[in-house]
């Protein structure tokens, strides 16, 4: 079987097998067809650990970060792991591939007096009554406030939502369920986006959507559309040009960690499977403290 066509029956067991999110299937299936055109037409099993690394270096001069280059290599394992368990090969040419550890930054964090800020902003404009600035100050409350995914804010319906309780039931990364805390201020952008919002916009659409968040047409909003609004607010504020809804959820774990939460506590509100992934806002949050002691003591 050719490189290219067992690319593509792994992708989709990845698809309908192992269900992996579509944001990863689609990371793999350019990673791969990526390694099937620097490989050239050959078969899966004439794949072997200087090709691998032939593709590496041609990435590495094209300038891909590092961490693409990782993900690529993890790509060609999984793939060839599971060609060796379909007997597609004989035997697995990428166990011995060594790609550039994945360098880890700190997130992109809004101070806590910048957010209050930006969502009084929100809120005034919202005030005006009308139905994108209700809707979009009920996005960024959310977002803070829940410190959910933009892809898991995009999936809400209205009846995943408890007013009373402050909740949503959100669906994660692996179709795992899961139920977030909100609070107050979100809470109320919402009931106002829901009471003098919602229906004028869903008017725009020739179907009934059961979609929380809607776009200006009246369906289910899309996460570009979010990341439009949070990068056209938020990027003024952070002096950060690309920056996009998950700095919401970087800043709200941060600042939860900041006001004393529990690093398991708030493993669970993200919906994180490994604490390690958790554990890099401890590390913005010392990174703040130290700032503060360098700016404040007389002996820094």
């Amino acid at each position: 079987m050719e490189l290219s066509a067992a690319a593509e029956v792994f992708l989709e067991h990845l698809e309908r097998v192992r269900r992996l999110s579509p944001a990863t299937v689609k990371a793999y299936r350019s990673d791969l067809r990526d390694l099937s055109a620097s490989a050239g037409a050959i078969g899966v099993e004439d794949v072997d650990l200087e090709v691998l690394r032939e593709w590496l270096w041609r990435a590495t001069q094209r300038g891909d970060a590092r961490s693409t280059l990782a993900r690529r290599a993890a790509a060609a394992r999984s793939l060839f792991s599971w060609a060796k368990e379909q007997e597609l090969v004989a035997h697995d040419p990428s166990l011995r591939l060594i790609a550039p550890k994945r360098g880890r930054s700190l997130p992109t964090v809004a101070s806590q007096d910048a957010m209050a800020t930006l969502l009084d902003v929100q809120r005034s404009a919202a005030e005006g009554g009308d139905p994108l600035a209700l809707r979009d100050h009920a996005i960024v409350e959310m977002l803070y406030g829940s410190g959910i995914r933009v892809s898991e804010l995009c999936g809400l319906d209205v009846d995943d939502v408890d007013l009373d309780r402050r909740t949503a039931r959100v669906l994660g990364k692996g179709s795992k369920e899961r139920v977030v805390p909100f609070g107050r201020p979100a809470g109320a952008a919402v009931e106002a986006y829901l009471r003098r919002a919602r229906p004028a916009l869903i008017a725009r659409s020739s179907s009934s959507s059961p979609a929380l968040v809607l776009g200006s047409r009246g369906g289910r909003i899309g996460a570009r559309s979010v990341y439009t609004l949070v990068a056209r607010v938020l990027s003024p504020i952070v002096g950060a040009e690309t920056v996009g809804p998950h700095a919401l959820r970087h800043t709200a774990a941060t600042h939860l960690l900041d006001g004393g939460a529990d690093l398991r506590a708030v493993q669970e509100i993200l919906g994180h499977a490994s604490l390690g992934t958790t554990q890099i806002y401890t590390h913005v949050s010392s990174e703040r403290l130290a700032a503060t002691y360098r700016l404040a003591h007389p002996r820094a």
